[in-house]
């Protein structure tokens, strides 16, 4: 079946596309299959000039991707792996969502859009893609530091942030002006209470929207002021959750694996390599493991992740969101063997150590003696993949877990 032009990216008449420096970038004719982002604007301009043939910008070493009916792209994902894994996606599994936004948060060619991250991180290129679709002013600034970046935002008007919580917290953390957003859209992890209450100083007029989802499954959830804090919110529309253990469905409020349906789909991994991802026939898993209630989904962590201790499962990013609500800008929560209960658990923060014995027993308190940290040091910097997320395989190379 032949796509319609609904189904496939197109550079809308009223977008405009600007660099870093505020230089505008005007569409070409055709670009290559194959871009690198160091040059984003001139690489989003070439990719968005296909129209509807493949592309992909980033891993420039790895297979060019293939065109196809209907028209199809890549992104790339890195996990907390390091390593590169090519995601296969028809174009109409953006351009769904790309509806669904422009209602949620009056993207048109009135807003005025702006990109903190690389392109070759999915959620950078989602926003880029969706902005020029609907005729936005699409702004990108990967290669401004952070406090160049917040002055950019205020000075050109910036209505619609697209970011990580880590990108976010620099950005806070950078000295500048009050910005005049009136949307913060925030995907890769969940907003941690501290973070809340800076980006309500940093854009004080912004309705900030958190959403869970996954290379392979784009949004799945969308966050809400007036739905449990522990949760990551009710299911997008059009999106479809259902927890099961095994092939079956477990009651409400029980843990499960976290199954989704819609039409916001990957297709595979590039050239069909295998990966994280599951189907059962129109649903997908990407192995979180998490609890449904009243409709509000609570994810617990990733089943690659979990550790055993002393016979008890345990998920590191459940200690690791509450270490992150006692302060700690950034923690990773790792194994390291023990002859006794088989695993232990020790974290590794960014910081000065200060207070290190009251956060380990408020970990005990909260967690048990079994499951809380044995130790936590510190770091002065902090190893991050391109997406954001913390270079988890270096963190337990150096630290001996």
């Amino acid at each position: 079946m032949t796509a319609g032009a609904e189904d496939r990216f197109r550079w809308h008449p009223a977008a405009r596309l600007f660099g870093a420096e505020g230089a505008e970038v005007a569409p070409v004719s055709d670009g290559p299959s194959l871009m690198e982002d160091t040059d984003s604007p001139a690489a989003l301009a070439k990719a968005m000039a296909r129209a509807g043939r493949a592309f992909r910008i980033g891993a420039p070493d790895q297979a060019a991707p293939v065109d196809m009916d209907p028209p199809a792209f890549e992104t790339l994902t890195s996990g907390t792996s390091g390593t590169p894994r090519r995601i296969r996606r028809a174009q109409a599994s953006w351009t769904a969502s790309f509806a669904v936004n422009a209602r949620l948060f009056g993207l048109g060619p009135s807003a005025r859009v702006a990109v903190l991250g690389r392109l070759s991180h999915s959620l950078a290129l989602y926003a880029g893609v969706e902005g020029l679709h609907l005729g936005a002013a699409v702004h990108l600034l990967d290669r401004l530091r952070p406090d160049r970046q917040r002055r950019a935002l205020a000075d050109r008007g910036i209505t619609h942030l697209y970011a990580t919580p880590a990108q976010l917290r620099l950005l806070a953390e950078a000295s500048g002006p009050v910005l005049p957003l009136a949307h913060v859209i925030l995907g890769g992890s969940k907003l941690d209470a501290t973070l809340c209450a800076a980006v309500a100083e940093l854009a004080p007029q912004a309705q900030v929207t958190e959403f869970y989802g996954a290379a392979e499954t784009s949004f799945i959830t969308l966050s809400a002021p007036d739905l449990p804090q522990d949760s990551v919110g009710r299911a997008y529309p059009g999106v479809e959750i259902a927890i099961r253990d095994g092939d079956c469905s477990v009651p409400e409020g029980q843990a499960g694996t976290v199954w989704v349906r819609s039409p916001y789909l990957f297709q595979g991994y590039g050239d069909n390599a295998p990966g994280p991802a599951q189907r059962d026939g129109d649903w997908l898993s990407v192995g979180e493991i998490g609890t449904l209630r009243a409709g509000c989904l609570t994810l617990h962590g990733r089943a690659g992740r979990m550790v055993t201790v002393a016979d008890q499962n345990v998920f590191p990013e459940e200690i690791e969101g509450f270490l992150v609500g006692l302060g700690l800008s950034r923690v990773a929560v790792l194994p390291r063997p023990d002859p006794m209960r088989g695993m232990v658990l020790v974290a590794v923060a960014q910081g000065d150590g200060q207070g290190t014995e009251a956060i380990l027993r408020a970990a005990r308190d909260r967690f048990g003696p079994l499951k809380a940290p044995r130790a936590l040091m510190w770091r002065a910097d902090w190893p991050e993949l391109a997406s954001g997320k913390p270079d988890l395989a270096r963190l337990a190379a150096e630290w001996g877990a």
